[in-house]
């Protein structure tokens, strides 16, 4: 016998049948998050709780829409509302403000972007023919179409590095980077990596080498980073050639590309090492077996849409490196997304 507060428990066949409605309606999430990041809400909140009515009016939209979208993302975690329609920021929420460490807010913009949902509604192009979803969205492939879009490539880029600001310190904590004399941050973007990794390892050279347009972004942060006198920039087309180094560092890079393409990367590579018995070293997701919730297994199918490439399990890694004149000598799980995977000249 229930009282009458208590509802009984639903059926399994209901709870199924919400965990297919909750996943089916993705969307409208992160609709509504881009919704709420772009009109700065996190930011809004920060010095705590406000009425959606305030909200609205610093932000020039209407009320009662702003209302509900603030209460749809309550309902997942993102804000707490209270009486009086007042919300505040909850742990989560708190990460998707500008400016603070570890901040979210670049890649919730990347992510839930319009760009995305124009890729994702041609997903089926992928499923059909192999080829990107991006592609048949914009007429050419993701990494020509950004330097037609400055705004997108810019929201790209931002996410990227507020990505490595994520990933870096957990790699530099598991990972022993010494021992390299130069360093070759391969398609770096604006150096997030290479720049933390100099820091930690005084008397490492590094050179930043990536798309010109890219590289043009990045001199502010290699500027800034302290480390810019050990700093040199090279553009060009990892496809022809990669500058010369003995350790060669690529984040979220060789999972861009199909294994032809990665293995044509790692090659030129090998030729830019010569004689040297330098490594390469990847941030990569290591897709695991069995079906628990996986990071990699989700940016998997965003590599099939955008760029074509694809996330490797550790067998994978280890014949693509074979193939290319390396040898997988270890992987090293941190304490981020990503894990360190380790090849060294064979």
């Amino acid at each position: 016998m229930t009282t009458p507060n208590t509802k009984p428990a639903p059926p399994p066949e209901a709870l199924a049948a919400q965990h297919v409605i909750q996943i089916a309606t993705g969307y409208v999430v992160s609709s509504a998050l881009q919704v709420a990041v772009r009109l700065g809400i996190p930011d809004r909140l920060a010095k705590g709780p406000r009425s959606a009515g305030e909200l609205a009016s610093e932000a020039g939209v209407q009320e009662d829409a702003l209302y509900r979208v603030l209460r749809a993302l309550a309902s997942v975690g993102i804000f707490e509302e209270s009486d009086g329609k007042r919300f505040a920021l909850t742990l989560a929420g708190g990460l998707l403000r500008s400016g603070v460490p570890g901040s979210m807010q670049p890649m919730a913009l990347w992510i839930s972007s319009p760009f995305h949902f124009r890729v994702y509604s041609e997903l089926m192009h992928s499923v059909k023919t192999g080829q990107p979803a991006a592609e048949k969205a914009t007429g050419m492939p993701v990494f020509e179409y950004f330097p037609k879009d400055p705004e997108l490539s810019e929201i790209f880029n931002n996410a990227m590095t507020s990505f490595s600001d994520m990933v870096i310190p957990a790699a530099l904590q598991a990972y022993d980077f010494g021992g390299i004399d130069t360093l070759v941050d391969v398609a770096g973007g604006h150096g997030a990596v290479l720049t933390s990794i100099l820091k930690k390892h005084p008397r490492m050279k590094g050179v930043l080498f990536d798309l010109e347009h890219v590289i043009a972004g990045a001199r502010g942060r290699i500027d800034a980073s302290g480390v810019a006198d050990r700093v040199t920039t090279q553009s060009g087309d990892f496809f022809k050639a990669v500058p010369a180094g003995d350790g060669y560092v690529m984040k979220h890079i060789i999972h861009d590309w199909d294994d032809e393409r990665a293995g044509t990367i790692l090659r030129n590579i090998r030729t830019a090492m010569g004689g040297k018995k330098g490594r390469v070293i990847l941030l990569e997701s290591v897709i695991l077996p069995g079906n628990a919730p996986d990071f990699g297994k989700i940016i998997d199918i965003e590599m099939l849409a955008m760029p074509g490439g694809k996330e490797r399990t550790e067998a994978e890694y280890r014949t693509l490196f074979e193939r290319s004149g390396f040898r997988l000598s270890r992987i090293v799980p941190t304490q981020s997304p990503l894990s360190v995977i380790e090849a060294v000249a064979a």
